[in-house]
């Protein structure tokens, strides 16, 4: 499973992306969750990732971002199923390399995940959580259409409190 916009292809996560996994965690692609995680959590997120994708239900993908241009991997990004204020939702998230941030990659890689979900069609929201204090991502959903909900907590990883805004995409509308 491939899309593409101008600027990134997203491909479906597959086993030699492990790296790009290792890659991607990075003190600061990970300071507002937590931390870089120990290798034994990033082999059980490989298995999560290979495991979501290959489950053909609608229930979510994750993806490689790739750099539609010159085909190199600079990010991850996935939809999935949670459940959020009662209601079975899409969720998603994503980072890129920190040597490709803020040339609208994270952007362009959202709005074609959400079309992935919208497509899924067994959800009518796609919500994000990122951090309160992480401008850029806020931005991201920001650009790409989100509705800000407000503020909320959770813990991210399990056990630390996290403050993040709620935003969420209507996969109902038009793109």
């Amino acid at each position: 499973m491939v899309s593409e916009t101008a600027v990134v292809r997203l491909e479906l996560w597959s086993d030699g992306d492990f790296a790009l996994l290792q890659a991607a965690n990075a003190p600061e692609s990970t300071a507002h969750l937590g931390g870089p995680e120990s290798d034994e959590k990033l082999a059980d997120r490989h298995r999560r990732y290979l495991a979501l994708s290959a489950d053909g239900s609608g229930a979510g993908h994750m993806f490689r971002v790739v750099l539609a241009e010159t085909g190199e991997a600079v990010g991850v990004i996935g939809f999935w199923e949670s459940h959020w204020d009662g209601a079975d939702v899409y969720e998603t998230g994503w980072t890129v390399l920190p040597g490709f941030q803020g040339r609208g990659i994270a952007t362009a890689a959202t709005l074609a995940v959400a079309g992935h979900a919208r497509a899924g069609a067994r959800h009518r929201y796609l919500h994000a959580f990122p951090s309160v204090e992480n401008g850029p991502s806020n931005g991201v959903c920001r650009k790409a259409g989100f509705e800000l909900l407000g503020e909320c907590s959770f813990e991210y990883p399990p056990g630390r409190p996290m403050r993040g805004n709620n935003w969420r995409l209507d996969l109902m509308e038009a793109a």
